[in-house]
């Protein structure tokens, strides 16, 4: 989850930095009495000491500029998974990626004991085509072992040339063995909020990513809904499941437009700035119709401030299975140089103060996994006239019947969560 603050941080230059670097035995900050803001000097004689050895020993020869970024996104790995320095290029598609449209294989990452841990893929996108599920650890890109890499540099590899392909080895906890999947690039268009009729009043609303954008999607497509049933409706499957997050606003306004009072979520920080809390305004989208929100593993960050809002505030049912558990809010500082640092600021509570960092939000309702099937009729095992020895033909012509178009199966047929909550709405509708 991620929130933006405008460009403020002055210019540190390589050489004003190394500067201070070398000047260990000076009194800076000689009248501060902030322990904290005390510049190390041992620790920066070291930083200094293995800058040179680098410079002047290591096999090949690496730029100050160079070096410089590797100390920044070391610095910042090792804080937690989410911290990161973003190059201009990774701002950039950044910042396109919350408006809705990128390049790249359609997937939301993070790191966990070295490989690069999948959150959940994204709708449509070749990641999720190609079968790369939540919870997947990419262990190669193409030849390259991800171990030792960082986020940044993995990232890199996999996105490039739109029609280019990538070879993924994947971890995965259900298999055996690894996997190789080849996944192909491309430009990952997201629509964020996809609907339709169920039933005959009762709808469904999938949220794939939250963008800046979201909240107005969301609205368009109750409106929708509600026009396709002639009517106001009686129940809204709400569907996050890997849905990995995003910003903030967009978790904020979507609680928001089905709660009509009370805290939505707040978040609490070291600085002032980082901690703050939002309330609902007098309004819901649906009237007061009863909710079920699908959730799973791969629903993360924003995914779960609405889930936990909504079932605070016993506004929804939340079925399914335990979400990621991602509880902080990273907070992104512009740099001058164009390039920006993701730093994690905050952690974020429920309406009823739960932290769900590293713990996720728990269903009203425990689905396992489990798919929905027609009973198989196994026609080898029928008999009929057309298989006995010797039997009389047909005299007559026999039109053959016009082949009709294969229909799509509907989702409450095909997706197992989707038929329990709308069996549940229909229970609650009996129950009202």
């Amino acid at each position: 989850m991620m929130r933006f603050l405008p460009r403020h941080f002055p210019t540190l230059l390589v050489g004003t930095l190394l500067g201070l670097l070398l000047a260990v035995g000076g009194s800076v900050l000689a009248n501060r009495h902030d322990k904290d803001l005390m510049i190390p000097f041992e620790e920066l004689r070291t930083f200094t000491e293995i800058f040179h050895r680098i410079k002047t020993d290591y096999v090949e020869e690496v730029d100050d500029k160079t070096l410089l970024e590797y100390a920044i996104q070391g610095m910042l790995s090792g804080l937690d998974p989410h911290s990161s320095y973003l190059t201009p290029e990774l701002f950039e598609e950044m910042q396109i990626g919350t408006t809705g449209e990128f390049g790249g294989l359609g997937i939301e990452v993070g790191m966990e004991n070295g490989f690069v841990k999948v959150i959940a893929p994204i709708d449509d996108t070749p990641a999720q085509r190609a079968g790369i599920e939540a919870g997947d650890l990419i262990v190669r890109l193409n030849d390259t072992p991800v171990k030792g890499m960082t986020l940044n540099d993995a990232v890199k590899i996999m996105r490039g040339e739109v029609g280019t392909s990538i070879k993924l080895m994947i971890v995965r906890e259900s298999e055996d063995k690894p996997l190789k999947i080849t996944i192909v690039r491309a430009i990952i268009q997201i629509r964020s909020v996809r609907s339709h009729i169920l039933e005959s009043g009762y709808g469904y609303v999938r949220i794939s990513h939250f963008q800046t954008h979201t909240h107005r999607d969301l609205l368009k497509a109750i409106k929708t809904l509600k026009k396709e049933n002639k009517g106001a409706l009686k129940g809204l499957v709400l569907d996050l499941r890997n849905n990995p997050g995003g910003v903030l606003n967009g978790a904020v306004d979507v609680s928001d437009a089905f709660l009509k009072k009370g805290v939505i979520v707040y978040t609490e920080g070291r600085v002032d700035d980082a901690s703050f809390k939002f309330r609902a305004k007098p309004q819901d989208a649906l009237d007061g119709a009863p909710i079920v929100v699908l959730v799973n593993v791969g629903s993360a960050s924003a995914s779960e401030i609405v889930a936990g809002a909504l079932q605070d505030h016993k506004r929804a049912i939340i079925m399914g299975t335990k979400t990621f558990g991602k509880g902080s809010v990273q907070t992104i500082l512009p740099m001058n140089n164009d390039a920006a640092l993701k730093l994690t600021t905050a952690r974020y509570y429920t309406p009823l103060g739960r932290s769900i960092q590293a713990e996720g939000i728990v269903p009203d309702i425990i689905l396992t996994k489990v798919k929905l099937a027609d009973v198989e009729e196994h026609d080898e095992l029928n008999i009929t006239e057309a298989d006995l020895a010797g039997h009389l033909e047909n005299d007559k012509e026999v039109k053959k019947p016009t082949e009709k178009p294969v229909k799509k199966t509907p989702l409450v047929k095909s997706d197992y969560a989707v038929y329990e909550a709308l069996n549940l709405l229909k229970g609650l509708n009996i129950l009202k």
